[in-house]
């Protein structure tokens, strides 16, 4: 995937811009967001969709309804991907890379980069966390900042890649974790508010693709519920 560390920001910014209101992201929208990034759909396809779904709402004659999910624009976002890829088939292979922006330019400075991870480790070291079946979260939390704090020290010289794949991994034990020390009703309840948001957008939306998106709607419930912060650094 293009190196697009802005890429929520991008994509918040864009949607905001075109609904015209104070409206804020939901959970279901950030999760959403993050089934984009993960099955790598470029940041300019996400922006084209948004803009061609908005596009096609303004021409409407009469609109009853406002646009209030990114989920309105899941198919046009998904259709601009695969516009892009098939226009990508038609470059000749010994055509040179486009260089990548630069990390100073994206606002990657490794001094940002260990503020970062030093405020994630501090967050993880507060967060209440529970403790159930002889699983303790808490262990893995003080484990884990304990490396944040390392990582932060060595920022200047890790590429931004092997430290997003780092705290990755950091991040899917963390889940793992949550997930096997919180009762099953609690989850079952919040697959149900994941089920009743994505009541009005199944129809614009494959199987795997609401999958996905059900998972991460129930990892970022779990986050907020004790205070716990994303690793990546898409979170910056």
């Amino acid at each position: 995937m293009d190196n697009y560390f802005n890429y929520f920001s991008e994509i918040e910014e864009r949607f905001l811009k075109r609904r015209g209101s104070g409206l804020l992201l939901s959970t279901l929208d950030w999760a959403l967001i993050e089934t984009w990034k993960d099955a790598g759909i470029p940041l300019q396809a996400a922006l084209r969709g948004i803009d061609e779904a908005f596009d096609r709402y303004d021409q409407k004659p009469s609109k009853t309804k406002k646009i209030n999910s990114l989920a309105y624009c899941s198919q046009l976002v998904l259709s601009a991907a695969e516009d892009m890829k098939e226009a990508a088939i038609g470059v000749a292979a010994g055509d040179a890379p486009a260089e990548p922006a630069s990390k100073a330019g994206m606002g990657f400075e490794s001094e940002a980069v260990s503020a970062f991870l030093r405020r994630n480790a501090e967050l993880l070291e507060a967060a209440q966390l529970p403790e159930a079946g002889g699983i303790s979260v808490r262990a893995l939390a003080r484990d884990s900042a304990k490396t944040l704090r390392e990582l932060a020290e060595q920022a200047r010289g890790v590429r931004l890649e092997d430290l997003e794949r780092r705290l990755t991994v950091m991040e899917e034990k963390l889940f793992a974790v949550l997930l096997a020390s919180t009762p099953d009703e609690e989850i079952v309840g919040v697959r149900a508010d994941a089920d009743r948001d994505l009541t009005p957008y199944r129809s614009k939306m494959s199987g795997p693709q609401i999958a996905q998106l059900q998972k991460q709607y129930v990892h970022k419930c779990l986050l907020q519920k004790y205070g716990l912060p994303r690793l990546s650094l898409f979170y910056m």
